[in-house]
């Protein structure tokens, strides 16, 4: 039996274990390229029958790709041809494994097959009796980007914006050859950037210009022409026009630098949480021997390893959180009910009114109003948006047409009679106390239409009580941004006792239009995030009021790997904030919420962070630590994350028994996306699970077994 039998093989016992996949196929159709260079190969990787999913590779996919290779294996083995060219359906190179099938697999052994199945075709193309060339027009993640490493020329689009290898975000390695080919051809600390520092930062996405800055592809091509300049290069290259130069990568002490560099990295981002970064770099580093073929062997230890974590288990729960829950939010009601919205008005010109004010302009594309108690405070919030709106025009993110269309769109003004007499929406964003919301939402109910949207981007307060005395309470709803707005996607959407479906509908509506995450929650304390929040948090400070050093009570969470310790966070969202969430939810639930007497100190001596950093790195600043009485009982790291994971435990059982979302996934996906929580965590629930903490302080599960673990 030949090897590419033996492939074959290989990839129909595994395709029994994807019985969903959806297959690509590999399309070869046959061309005379440009300026006589001779009779050509070209490969289109489609799922043709669907377009509205990406291309993937699963075992029928790659059988169908190595199917290809020995068709045309056999013509240039024939002298039929000249070359073989790789490409994609429009928009899409390829996307990498199919992920569904992965978290079926049940044993090493299956997941060692798809390791080596996808090497075994993907080394074809380099190995072929002539010249490959891959031609990125599109999408290209994982092992989209390892097939085309393998071949011996790249070309990309300048129409390409979602460049990446993102195995380390999810919990895996780049594992068809990513880890051993990329650092032996763009050296190792740029290979450690792509695949470990732009993946551990939220799965940083390259561009077609900076994937050929980098090297990865030797000729970039504008987007409208992209296929028929690469084949005329080609033609170039293979009729020796054009020499295709590449710089040798540095495997003496720079190698091992790089690889250092990507540890820290890693300690940085998951503190050793999660094993994928790690291995990652195991990998990198012995490639710098340039022997592929171990180095494609380790890739599937690793790769199966890995596979059969439960990290990775709950990195893929979190990214169909992400990408399919977050489309769909569960209890939103039929969107055909959603009223339209032409203008928009933001009560209040602080920096986050000022944020929203930025985002509904460049997303509905409709007229934007602010409005506060003076001129000045208007003026300086309309300055900051166009301050912002001049900044995406330098860096060329909008048109000049586009700049001034959004100039124009946002205004100001002291009158809200005339600002609000059209609106279809309006969100007011002051200060967080009862009193004054409900003032703010008496006047607008007197001066916007019937049917126009109230919305509050209250952090922690009643929306009920905000609407209680207005006489149409059901048009109010919650819209709970997070900052910074532009970043993070989570929106909370809060449906008060009296909310109607058309303006919970219309709230949806407009979410979805500013490309948020929206989650119904339930008119709850602090609802979900700031709720999880301050709950670890306050155990955290309880720990330091009690006598545990700060340093170390900081310290407690860092094996989740968090992306910040709780001290941090607390200096990003700043002690007053804290502290007043804090007080919500302690009127709300005394026995498990406490107000630290300490931390109530630092806001009253106006201290707007705990932490400096004279040294460059974070110390409790001098004069915070003198505030602080704390008492004689000192307790340890393990002991200080213990408390604060039972209390998330029991915090999350009791909020899924009061309805707050519809299911544990809900809370999963407001930290994910409104917390920044990491992918390998799974948000948190998956985490409580397999660390036995849920089964602890609940007596169960928060998730049925198998949905972020290894199947049993």
């Amino acid at each position: 039996m030949s090897e590419a039998q033996g492939t074959a093989e290989v990839l129909r016992a595994a395709a029994e274990l994807f019985p969903d996949e959806v297959v690509t196929e590999a399309r070869v159709r046959h061309l005379d390229l440009p300026l006589g260079g001779g009779r050509f190969a070209l490969i289109t990787l489609d799922n043709g029958f669907d377009h509205t999913k990406p291309t993937t590779f699963g075992p029928r996919s790659l059988a169908n790709l190595n199917e290809a290779l020995d068709r045309v294996e056999a013509e240039a083995a024939a002298g039929e041809i000249v070359g073989v060219g790789l490409t994609g359906k429009p928009f899409v190179f390829a996307v990498g494994a199919d992920l569904k099938g992965v978290k079926l697999l049940r044993r090493h052994e299956e997941a060692m097959a798809i390791g080596v199945g996808g090497h075994d075709v993907f080394r074809r193309l380099a190995g072929l009796p002539v010249p490959s060339f891959a031609y990125y027009n599109g999408a290209a993640l994982g092992g989209g980007v390892e097939a085309g490493l393998h071949c011996t020329y790249r070309t990309v689009s300048t129409g390409v914006t979602a460049f990446a290898l993102p195995e380390v975000f999810l919990g895996l390695v780049p594992g068809w050859g990513g880890c051993a080919l990329l650092p032996n051809l763009i050296g190792a600390d740029r290979a450690v950037g792509v695949i470990v520092e732009n993946a551990l930062n939220q799965n940083r996405m390259m561009s077609g210009p900076k994937v050929y800055e980098l090297g990865i592809a030797d000729a970039l091509f504008e987007a409208a022409d992209f296929l028929e300049q690469s084949l005329v290069w080609t033609s170039a290259v293979l009729r020796g026009e054009i020499e295709v130069a590449r710089q040798d990568p540095d495997r003496g002490e720079a190698w091992d630098r790089a690889v250092a560099r990507g540890r820290e990295i890693a300690d940085e981002k998951v503190h050793g949480a999660a094993p994928a970064a790690y291995r990652a770099l195991d990998i990198i580093e012995q490639a710098k021997g340039g022997d592929l073929r171990a180095g494609f062997a380790a890739e599937d230890v690793a790769l199966a390893d890995l596979i059969m974590g439960e990290e990775l288990r709950a990195g893929l729960y979190a990214f169909d959180l992400v990408q399919r829950r977050a489309k769909r939010p569960a209890g939103a009601p039929d969107k055909s009910l959603a009223r339209p919205v032409t203008k928009v008005g933001v009560v209040g010109a602080g920096l986050m009114a000022s944020q929203l004010a930025l985002l509904f302009a460049r997303r509905l594309e409709v007229p934007v109003v602010l409005t506060d108690i003076d001129q000045e405070r208007i003026d300086k919030g309309v300055g900051w948006v166009h301050e912002q709106i001049d900044f995406l025009l330098l860096k060329g993110r909008i048109g000049q047409d586009k700049a001034n269309r959004l100039k124009a769109a946002v205004t100001g003004s002291l009158d809200k009679r005339a600002a609000f007499a059209d609106a279809d929406f309006v969100i007011e964003a002051v200060f967080e106390e009862p009193g004054l919301k409900r003032q703010v939402f008496a006047e607008l109910e007197s001066v916007v239409p019937e049917h126009a949207i109230l919305a509050t981007n209250t952090s922690s307060l009643s929306v009920t009580a905000m609407a209680a005395e207005l006489a149409h309470p059901e048009r109010v709803v919650g819209f709970h941004f997070f900052n910074p707005v532009a970043v993070l996607p989570l929106l909370e959407i809060v449906r008060a006792e009296r909310t109607d479906d058309a303006s919970l509908a219309t709230a949806f509506a407009v979410a979805k239009k500013l490309k948020k995450s929206a989650v119904l929650v339930k008119d709850a304390p602090a609802f979900v995030v700031n709720r999880i929040l301050t709950r670890f948090m306050g155990e955290v400070l309880s720990a330091i009021d009690e006598g545990t050093p700060v340093e170390v009570a900081d310290r407690a969470l860092a094996p989740l790997g968090l992306p910040m310790t709780p001290i941090v966070l607390l200096d990003l969202v700043g002690p007053a904030v804290a502290h007043h969430v804090a007080g919500t939810l302690s009127a709300a639930f005394p026995e498990r919420f406490r107000v630290s007497p300490n931390l109530g100190r630092v806001v009253e001596a106006g201290k707007r962070t705990l932490y400096v950093h004279d040294s460059g790195k974070p110390e409790l600043d001098p004069e915070v630590a003198a505030l602080f009485e704390v008492g004689d009982t000192v307790l340890s790291e393990e002991q200080v994350r213990a408390r604060a994971l039972d209390a998330i435990a029991q915090e999350v059982g009791l909020m899924l028994e009061e309805g707050v979302v519809a299911e544990a996934q809900d809370i999963d996906l407001c930290l994910l996306t409104g917390a920044g929580w990491p992918f390998h965590l799974g948000g948190i629930t998956p985490y409580l699970d397999r660390a036995g903490v849920s089964q602890r302080v609940l007596g169960r599960r928060l998730l049925p077994a198998g949905v972020a673990s290894v199947p049993e």
